[in-house]
């Protein structure tokens, strides 16, 4: 029988939904979206159920989203945290803890469907078992809320017909089963439960009393926009923080391999460390990245920061402040200053005003830049003397001084020379006992003995006494092994800030302690204890893919296997007729360029390097020399090379006939070709021929205008595709048809993330911070004599989040160029010189050039001198679980954001 309900004659709540539903044996219901009709569904009608309830409802969901699990919990994650539930139910704690008992139990089962696979489902429907067996059904406009039962106008029929619960039923049956519904993910379940316990801290000053750390972030950009972080970045933030609590602060270097999140770590335990003191942050970092370090902090901390571009401080916003000159520095409008290392390496009069201040805590990325000029390429050489320090090294020693905390970060804390993580253990020591010991620790007084035992080479006699010294000063924190030395620490009366263990101390200790200190000297003290391991963090790739996490049973991280494409003899490209002689050229030109200049490779090889990315680049290029040195900075990406031509090009400027002969018989060559460029040609056919399309693409050119003729050819190729185009400044934008429009970076990359966009073509220095977890494939257009930049293009799909378990990479190299003799040079060493060092080491940049300028022996000479093995294992393997998603304390963001943006003082 058919009845019909009006919200204009009777409650619906009341008149149909509360008596229906007091003890039904089974609910089954056809809703609307799942992130705002969810919060109304545990109703106190739907408490009375006895039996099961199920709800299938739509979602922004796409069917990318749903191809595998891991997707699809990580696209509804999304969704749930875009609608900001935190904000729109700040005073519905009861709901939400009803609803989240209920989908805890088991009792509701809530799947979600994509939008985009049956269109927006407008029809809503459900079948009642009612308690005495019998069943009913209704359709209507009613969704599952509160306001639709009981505020809007809403119709409903129920039929309680065989045939029409039946309909009803194949309809919600077909939905429900469909191998596109998934269910509701884990966390939206467990953040209901924390939204129901949700409590507000708005006071800076009631936060540092306990200085919960999961409440400052939980809510934050980081957890609500992207997936959170991972254990061991937690474990590293903690480790950090609880040591800055401390009157010694936080001493480390952040040795983690290219892709596991080391300006996340950083930054988390700046905005930390801001909150929890008084005094300035600085965060000195290459030139290249200063943006992105401002740009990363804001997206994914929503933290307020300012940059120093040379003249004046800039904030988050783009606001420029009044300055003063070089003295301004000091006057930085965030309590987080972000510098270049350019200002310290040029030795700039600011560097005289950083180092007047004190600092909460100093941050350096890319630290090992920080080195002596010489190495004798021994372990004994002791601390580097003053002469002997470059410039950024000689103020990171100093401004080490003037800092509570100072976190370094490198993912190649040694590039040649065991004696290079010492000297970043050097400057963290400085006026800390912590690191090395006091002045007359053997670790800072023996550097060639302390390396020598770290490597193996040498080792104590069993009866050996002096090992002693080495283990008291500086002697391990209670936490490294409470049994140990937390028991001699109290028995000695040692302070948590007390790192020097006197002879006196240990004469005094009774006679079980004195035999406890020496069951630590037989217990691998060396190997285990040592001050490297202790202040070098350093997780590998391998080691948390292969390490299991005793709470979930699964590896800390997921594996993301790379195959590499590209490689082989065979897969060089050879180059056409026209090519190979216009190469000849480039190659004739640089040596010309080497008979008549002393020094500088940079643009001695230019050429050759922009012809082997594309002949466009290379036509441009030569262009350029023969009628403006100047218009070459215009198509550099990578600032440091633009200082590098302004050094170079006094000595160039004026060409010789015969060099100027080289250039027009080399764009002569190109402009007789007709055939499309080999490397383009490639390039779609991968796409399309190998379907490496389906995967998702991003394509990567150190140059903008090989980029941009990519992505410009592609689009006019590819009649239906969108290409995106990211680079530098204002230049990022979206092809289609072969028609350009300027586009934001942060819209392309929304475009990616929501699979609107399954082509980027992109230029390196753009790409540093680039998160392309979507996509599932790299093609390198060309390859950077830098090796760094290579590994960071790997970096952007080889990363936590990546979606699939196996990425594609093809390196493109054209046969017989400087990149496929260097290639021939490094092949057998460079899968081994990775493995160990976890990224190939910058200074093998140096063999592109001697290669190019046909200096093969000096090339070998720099290759033989990288390790056969790693000096030592600088590996921290310990990763704990840390549990800051279910915190439901939360610093209030308007308080934290206007303690970030207090200037230094």
């Amino acid at each position: 029988m058919i009845y019909r309900y009006s919200s204009r004659r009777q409650k619906l709540d009341k008149a149909f939904l509360d008596e229906k539903l007091r003890g039904a044996l089974a609910y089954d219901r056809i809703a609307g979206y799942f992130s705002s009709s969810i919060f109304e569904i545990a109703g106190e009608a739907l408490e009375s159920v006895e039996g099961k309830i199920r709800v299938v409802c739509n979602s922004e969901l796409s069917i990318e989203d749903v191809k595998t699990a891991k997707a699809a919990k990580e696209a509804q994650r999304r969704e749930w945290c875009e609608s900001e539930p935190e904000k729109k139910f700040v005073n519905a704690h009861e709901r939400l803890n009803k609803l989240y008992n209920l989908l805890k139990s088991g009792k509701m089962e809530i799947k979600v469907i994509p939008n985009d696979v049956f269109g927006l489902i407008h029809g809503k429907a459900g079948v009642i078992t009612l308690k005495d067996g019998r069943k009913t059904s209704f359709i209507g406009s009613v969704n599952e809320t509160s306001n639709a039962w009981k505020l809007n106008y809403e119709l409903l029929w129920e039929d309680d017909s065989k045939e029409a619960v039946d309909w009803v039923q194949e309809e919600f049956d077909f939905f429900f089963n469909s191998k596109y519904a998934v269910p509701l993910s884990d966390f939206i379940i467990e953040d209901i439960k924390r939204l129901s316990q949700r409590k507000v801290i708005y006071s800076i000053d009631e936060w540092r009393k306990d200085a919960d750390i999961a409440s400052t972030v939980i809510e934050s950009p980081v957890y609500r926009r992207e997936l959170g972080l991972w254990e061991h970045q937690k474990y590293f933030i903690s480790l950090a923080f609880e040591d800055h609590k401390k009157l010694y602060g936080a001493r480390y270097v952040l040795a983690d391999m290219v892709g596991l999140g080391k300006t996340i770590q950083l930054a988390m335990a700046a905005q930390l460390m801001a909150l929890y003191g008084d005094k300035p942050i600085l965060i000195i970092v290459p030139k290249t990245l200063l943006w992105q370090w401002q740009d990363e902090i804001s997206s994914l901390l929503d933290m307020p920061s300012a940059v120093w571009n040379g003249k004046e401080w800039i904030d988050e916003n783009g606001l420029k402040y009044p300055s003063n000159g070089d003295i301004s520095i000091k006057k930085c409008p965030r309590r987080i200053g972000i510098i270049s290392q350019g200002l310290i390496t040029a030795n700039s009069p600011v560097s005289d005003y950083l180092l007047s201040m004190d600092y909460e805590c100093v941050i350096v990325d890319e630290a090992h830049r920080a080195r002596r000029k010489k190495y004798n390429q021994g372990n004994d050489e002791g601390r580097a003397p003053l002469y002997n320090q470059n410039n950024l090294m000689k103020f990171l020693m100093d401004i080490s001084k003037k800092t509570k905390s100072m976190l370094l970060a490198t993912a190649t804390p040694v590039q040649l020379y065991p004696i290079e993580a010492w000297d970043l253990l050097e400057i963290l020591s400085q006026k800390n006992d912590s690191v090395l010991g006091s002045s007359f620790s053997r670790w800072r007084t023996q550097t060639g003995k302390a390396l020598n035992l770290l490597l193996g080479k040498e080792k104590f006699d069993e009866f050996d006494l002096s090992i002693i010294d080495w283990i008291r000063d500086p002697f391990p924190p209670e936490n490294e092994e409470e049994i140990n030395f937390g028991i001699i620490r109290k028995r000695a009366w040692m302070r948590d800030e007390d790192f020097v263990l006197s002879t006196d101390a240990i004469n005094s200790l009774p006679v079980p302690d004195y035999r406890r200190l020496g069951r630590i000297a037989n217990n691998n003290f060396i190997q285990f204890y040592n001050p490297f391991i202790r202040h070098i963090v350093r997780r590998t790739r391998d080691f948390l893919e292969n390490t299991i996490n005793p709470e979930t049973n699964e590896p800390y991280l997921k594996k993301v296997e790379v195959k590499l494409f590209g490689e082989s003899e065979n897969e060089a490209i050879v180059l056409p007729p026209y090519l190979k002689k216009a190469y000849g050229y480039a190659e004739q030109f640089s040596l010309l360029l080497q008979k008549r200049i002393k020094g500088g490779g940079f643009l001695k090889t230019l050429l050759l390097k922009r012809v082997g990315s594309t002949i466009v680049a290379g036509k441009n290029t030569a262009e350029k020399m023969l009628n403006n040195w100047n218009m070459l900075k215009d198509q550099e990406d990578y600032e440091e090379d633009v200082e590098k031509i302004d050094e170079e090009k006094e000595g160039i400027n004026n060409l010789s006939m015969e060099e100027e002969d080289c250039l027009r018989n080399f764009i002569e060559c190109l402009n007789s070709n007709q055939s499309k460029d080999p490397k383009y040609e490639l390039t779609l056919k991968l796409l399309i021929d190998e379907k490496w399309i389906d995967r998702g693409c991003i394509i990567f050119s150190q140059y903008y205008d090989s980029a941009y003729f990519v992505a410009e050819n592609l689009s006019k190729d590819l009649k239906s595709e969108k290409i995106g185009l990211y680079a530098g400044g204002d230049k990022s934008g979206l092809f289609f048809g072969g028609i350009f429009e300027k586009k934001a970076k942060e819209e392309l990359k929304s475009m990616v993330r929501h699979h609107e966009l399954r082509i980027l073509v992109g230029t390196d220095a753009a790409s540093e911070g680039l998160n392309l977890q979507t996509l599932g494939s790299l093609i390198n257009l060309d390859l950077p004599w830098n090796p760094t930049r290579l590994e960071q293009r790997k970096g952007r799909i080889q990363r936590i989040g990546q979606i699939y378990d196996e990425v594609y990479i093809y390196n493109m190299r054209y046969k017989d160029s400087v990149e496929d003799r260097v290639h021939e040079l490094l092949s057998s060493r460079l899968e081994n010189i990775r493995n160990l060092f976890g990224q190939i080491p910058d200074v093998l940049e140096d063999v592109w050039v001697k290669v190019a300028l046909n200096e093969i022996e000096e090339a070998k000479h720099i290759i033989d001198a990288v390790p056969k093995q790693h000096p030592f294992e600088l590996r921290y393997n310990q990763v704990k679980k840390i549990n800051w998603e279910s915190c439901a304390n939360v610093l209030d963001s308007s308080e934290k954001k206007k303690c970030l943006m207090q200037g230094w003082k």
